[in-house]
């Protein structure tokens, strides 16, 4: 059975980028047989200011979400765009994660905006920090916008866009499980010195 973890990089109360990324959860159920999902909600969840110290060191949440995402098989990273990039709570989280949590591992991109005109930026630079963990991401991403909503819910058009991720994130599953658990050379940030 795969287990498939959204991350919902967003500290504000649940808006329309939870209710989407709850419906992906159900969406990838609908994509694969026997997928057990699991969405982190950031919102809902005390992860501590990265700083060296190992997760269980900082007497909150911050373990049990880096064991959370350990644990995935495929995970999908959502984030509203805020300063045309990820959110600050997301980028902390990665930087807690060690690199064996998304080496290797199958990773999805969703990011909204209130409009179209940053629909790139958050993207770059997740990709650019999954490509340091040498995660396997999928080629294209989600990006949301105001327009892509009806009565606070993902309209036809994101649905679809959301399980055609999902089901892709989950297909790429297949690739790891055939070459050991990683395709290509070790990260540089893998390898001891």
């Amino acid at each position: 059975m795969a287990r498939f973890v959204v991350i919902l990089g967003a500290v504000t109360k649940p808006g329309r980028l939870n209710k989407a990324m709850t419906r992906m959860c159900e969406l990838a159920s609908e994509a694969e047989a026997g997928v057990e999902t699991d969405l982190i909600n950031l919102a809902d969840c005390k992860v501590a200011f990265a700083d060296g110290r190992a997760p269980q060191d900082y007497g909150d949440d911050t373990a049990s979400v880096v064991a959370r995402v350990m644990a995935a098989d495929a995970v999908v990273i959502a984030t509203p765009v805020y300063r045309g990039s990820m959110t600050g709570a997301l980028k902390n989280l990665l930087d807690q994660l060690p690199i064996e949590a998304l080496m290797g591992k199958p990773c999805g991109i969703v990011a909204m905006g209130a409009t179209l005109h940053h629909y790139l930026g958050a993207e770059w630079h997740l990709r650019d920090v999954l490509t340091w963990f040498g995660a396997l991401t999928a080629p294209t991403s989600v990006y949301l916008a105001s327009s892509d909503f009806e009565q606070g819910e993902p309209a036809e058009n994101a649905r679809s866009d959301l399980k055609a991720l999902a089901a892709a994130v989950l297909k790429m599953r297949v690739l790891t499980s055939n070459a050991d658990g990683y395709l290509g050379p070790i990260p540089l940030a893998a390898r001891k010195q």
